[in-house]
């Protein structure tokens, strides 16, 4: 089964998106926690949270994706903005568990001119502060196209992270199909040795989700604009094949093209006939 979602808003709240999910045939979605331009998150209505895990309960659901606001930048230079993103991701954190064993997805920020080295350690920090054993909810660092002065647009610099993270069981990778196009990983025409070199570098196991984007642009344009599925520079062919993938095909899919809830349903349709039971 293919497991396949999409990119849901949560003003109605969870038992909305969980219906919204099922009317485009999906099993799984992905949500803001907050503004994602900003930090203000909605109270908790644990009626609502109590009546989506009962709806989706004989639905067959692949973990769902909660996605930290854009604003949020982990490794900033200033220390407020470091210390903002900590108190936010505690937060989250605390909400997600509410609804267990689903995923945070983050990304990982911007060392704006620091350099890579101490926007890692800004970040490695923060993790070790904030992840405790108990959680059940697993942080995932997500691929980046390598704008600016992200940091994630390497596997060698998500590694670098992941390594130092004491509680490692609890942190992850989302791969993001545009962004490592835009980073310089040619999925299109070697999918399998990106595949390889992410095992080498990173580890398949640590690959828990993948957000599911055609390109803007070209390989190696560090441009980060997705694109609908098959009409931009990754193509149908390229995410027909990596949905199919045996080291891939069971992991949840999150659209994230640029759509409307209709143009979701039409691409999980056309995706889920090419997917290969």
């Amino acid at each position: 089964m293919l497991n396949i979602g999409a990119h849901l808003s949560a003003s109605k709240g969870f038992l909305h998106m969980g219906k919204e999910a099922v009317s485009i045939n999906a099993n799984t979605f992905q949500f803001f926690t907050r503004n994602p331009r900003g930090f203000k998150a909605k109270d908790i209505d644990m009626k609502d949270i109590e009546r989506f895990l009962e709806y989706i309960q004989d639905k067959g659901f692949a973990p769902i994706v909660a996605h930290a606001p854009y604003t949020l930048n982990p490794c900033s230079a200033d220390k407020h903005i470091r210390e903002l993103a900590q108190m936010i991701m505690e937060d989250d954190l605390k909400r997600m568990e509410l609804i267990p064993h689903s995923y945070y997805n983050l990304h990982p920020g911007s060392h704006v001119k620091q350099g890579v080295d101490i926007g890692t350690n800004y970040i490695v920090d923060l993790l070790n502060k904030i992840l405790y054993p108990q959680q059940t909810t697993t942080i995932l660092l997500e691929t980046m196209a390598g704008k600016g002065s992200e940091i994630g647009r390497s596997f060698e610099e998500i590694k670098a992270i992941l390594s130092r993270v004491e509680l490692s069981d609890k942190v992850g990778v989302c791969l993001d199909t545009c962004h490592v196009n835009d980073g310089g990983y040619d999925i299109v025409k070697d999918l399998d040795g990106v595949l390889t070199d992410f095992d080498r570098v990173i580890g398949l196991d640590n690959l828990k989700a993948i957000h599911l984007n055609d390109s803007k642009n070209p390989l190696e344009s560090h441009k980060d604009r997705h694109e609908t599925i098959g009409n931009g520079y990754i193509g149908l062919t390229a995410i027909t094949n990596i949905i199919n993938h045996p080291q891939l095909r069971h992991l949840p899919f999150l659209l994230e093209t640029p759509n409307d809830i209709q143009g979701y349903a039409k691409e999980i349709e056309l995706l889920k006939g090419l997917y290969k039971e």
